[in-house]
């Protein structure tokens, strides 16, 4: 590897850390007659970095010369750094080489645009092309759908990656046009219709033929910037709930805005995002995703926003003491879903176990369940002690003051219970 190409690597995967949404789950591309690399039906196995970076894939950009001037980007075309591009031959040979030495199991590729989206595009589609028609690997690659591209590229695109993702970026349309004037929000939800439609098409088609070429397998996901405007939590899981519901979006990622620049449209430099508002629509995302919950059971009108000292399925809990306790050995899975300590996989456990003997408090402690929290919210069947009547808020500090999260480890001691 030459000095030049080390150097154009280092600047594109530092600009390439302000893109999270690097999941890499469920592909099952094979391996076929001795290629190279696969991913297995788990997805690939992959770390992550504490500011959320995924050190599995090569994480790069295949450029960070753009032709948009995006308030909140860091590739903005006014922003003062050092430019760099990779040719499609460099990144295959980057690819390839860092697989063979066991560095990574695939690649995440996006980048800026330069000259215009299909000019982009199409040297997206290139590497992925070159990357399994001619050196016929079989790992991981997702790219980035360019809004305003061509159909013809995003379907092209999806013959040979595993995931594509096309970013909303802003949460709302209103806050597109405050921070990217350039952008159309419409080529943004254009392309996702459109892979929407050809997932769902191949998926049906490979039913009866299963020689059909796989599109997208892993499917299609997005991210959106949070803090740079002033949207509520409840805007932001309203456009989640609808790109899960409407667009059938794998994932939904969140990437709290990082000040990068000054600009009196943005918020006050050294204001970044709090993490553990992240971390909270994160968890809220999960919920609309595993658990069954609505977005707006989680968020209202009267509370726009996500309680940052609570987790959003307790914070929900405490707004519905009436459906508690819960009796595990009686009630349906969906409400022990419900019940704040007891996970997706304990309460199939619960379930399943209750079949062979009546559950008590310690079968529950056994299977893992985070015991403290759930005991307030927990009944069992005849005989049981009946849990104090507690309000919301007294319930709320009981919990924080015994609560071990990393977040809330510094002030929960300062906590009184009552």
């Amino acid at each position: 590897m030459n000095d030049r190409v080390i150097e154009k690597l280092e600047i594109l995967s530092d600009a390439a850390k302000y893109d999270v949404s690097c999941s890499s789950s469920q592909s099952k591309r094979a391996n076929k007659d001795k290629g190279l690399g696969d991913t297995k039906g788990y997805g690939i196995c992959h770390s992550f970095t504490e500011d959320g970076r995924c050190v599995s894939l090569l994480k790069i950009l295949l450029t960070n010369h753009c032709i948009f001037d995006c308030a909140y980007c860091v590739s903005r075309k006014s922003n003062d750094v050092k430019r760099a591009a990779f040719t499609v031959d460099e990144v295959v040979d980057l690819t390839i080489n860092f697989y063979r030495r066991n560095y990574i199991e695939g690649l995440f590729l996006s980048s800026g645009i330069f000259d215009s989206p299909d000019y982009t595009m199409e040297r997206l589609v290139r590497i992925a092309k070159k990357l399994r028609t001619e050196h016929r690997f079989n790992g991981y690659i997702h790219l980035k759908a360019i809004p305003g591209a061509s159909e013809e590229l995003i379907k092209e695109a999806g013959l040979y990656a595993d995931r594509l993702s096309v970013n909303v970026e802003m949460p709302t349309e209103q806050s597109l046009k405050l921070l990217a004037p350039e952008k159309n929000h419409q080529d943004v939800i254009r392309p996702m219709t459109y892979l929407k439609t050809e997932i769902a098409g191949h998926k049906e088609e490979r039913k009866n033929n299963p020689k059909a070429p796989s599109f997208a397998p892993a499917g299609q996901s997005t991210q959106m910037v949070i803090g740079a405007t002033k949207e509520t939590d409840l805007d932001i899981l309203g456009m989640t709930n609808h790109f899960y519901n409407q667009l059938s979006l794998k994932r939904v990622y969140y990437s709290g805005y990082v000040p990068i620049s000054e600009d009196n449209r943005l918020p006050l430099i050294g204001t970044p995002v709090p993490i553990i508002r992240e971390n909270r629509l994160y968890q809220a995302d999960w919920l609309l995703r595993y658990y069954g919950f609505g977005f707006t059971e989680l968020v209202g009108a009267t509370q726009p926003n996500l309680d940052l000292d609570v987790d959003p399925k307790l914070g929900w809990a405490l707004r519905n003491l009436d459906q508690f306790p819960v009796d595990v050995n009686t009630a349906d899975i969906e409400l022990i879903k419900r019940i704040p300590g007891i996970g997706f996989q304990s309460a199939q456990k619960i379930v399943a176990a209750r079949q062979f003997r009546r559950l008590k408090a310690e079968h529950l402690q056994k299977m893992g369940i985070a015991y403290n929290r759930a005991r307030y919210f927990l009944a069992f069947s005849q005989p049981f002690a009946p849990q104090p009547d507690y309000t919301p808020s007294q319930l709320k500090r009981l919990i924080l003051a015994v609560q071990k999260s990393k977040y809330q480890s510094t002030f929960s001691n300062q906590l009184s219970l009552f």
